[in-house]
């Protein structure tokens, strides 16, 4: 395969991610002296298609009844769409992709990949199954920013199919883009731990704002509140999607956080401060030595 920045580079779906993705590539891949490579991009509006040619981040567009034209010109696809509208795709532009193109995704739920691109995907194209760990709360390619890829982690689901040389690519793609951490795991692992850290809190700060009473409540805010609920401005129909593809492991860690809010609802209850004071004092340890932990100065 050519040099990353002589590579020409599809998105489909123009949303904050496909965005992200075309600007990153953009700054930090092709934006340098002797580079031949493109960004060419799809998405069914029209709107951010224009504002993305205007900046100069992409090169050529196509609406989606136009995909077709796109698809044999790309090296690499990036398929910004919702899991299963990203299946979808895969099954209807098939034989339209380039051979030896290498195809990615951005998805939150990984096993059903594994399970049903083994029937979809030609011989001669390589699908690399990857979720980077970055985005923002807004939707849309005006919300979009090469920055938000900057020291996060980028997960692969690498599979027996996959090529070495097209993995190798991708790791010095995403390292290029910004990701500082590339993390390689299977759909399994990254479905049961994803559904923790990711899902599990998206239910919880959902729940806790629907747990509120008073709309005024955040007149009495200093902070916690906002910090635990940021991530409740949420896109319904894609994460309606994403717990109930990933529902098995996703409700276990439901349940385990129910008896866990249990204990402690049942030490207030009983007055029982040595319990009380035993599970705070467990529960900062544990958190410490989780790592990762941000503190505001």
């Amino acid at each position: 395969m050519k040099a990353l920045k002589d590579l020409t580079y599809g998105i489909v779906g123009l949303g904050i991610m496909g965005g992200s993705f075309a600007k990153a590539i953009r700054r930090n891949v092709l934006s340098r002296n002797g580079s031949a490579g493109k960004i060419y991009a799809c998405n069914r509006s029209t709107a951010c298609l224009s504002m993305a040619k205007e900046e100069g981040v992409v090169d050529r567009t196509f609406t989606s009844d136009k995909v077709s034209e796109m698809l044999p010109e790309c090296d690499v696809v990036f398929v910004c769409l919702y899991p299963h509208a990203t299946l979808d795709f895969m099954k209807e532009h098939r034989n339209e992709f380039k051979s030896g193109a290498v195809v990615t995704d951005i998805s939150g739920v990984k096993g059903i990949f594994e399970k049903e691109l083994p029937a979809i995907l030609r011989p001669d194209v390589d699908f690399v199954i990857g979720h980077p760990m970055a985005g923002g709360e807004k939707e849309g390619y005006a919300a979009s920013r090469a920055e938000f890829f900057e020291n996060h982690n980028y997960i692969l689901c690498t599979q027996s199919f996959n090529k070495e040389e097209n993995l190798v690519m991708m790791r010095n793609l995403v390292t290029e883009m910004g990701f500082t951490r590339i993390t390689e795991t299977t759909c399994d692992i990254h479905d049961w731990k994803i559904g923790f850290t990711s899902q599990l809190c998206h239910v919880i700060a959902s729940a806790l704002v629907e747990s509120a009473e008073d709309p005024e409540i955040t007149a009495f805010g200093g902070g916690s509140f906002e910090d635990l609920t940021r991530i409740a401005l949420i896109n319904a129909p894609l994460w309606t999607e994403l717990f109930i593809s990933n529902k098995e492991k996703l409700v276990s860690h439901i349940e385990k956080f129910e008896s866990r809010i249990n204990e402690f609802k049942n030490a207030i209850q009983t007055e029982d401060s040595e319990k009380l004071k035993a599970l705070l004092e467990d529960t900062r340890e544990k958190r410490m030595n989780m790592g990762s932990v941000r503190v505001k100065v």
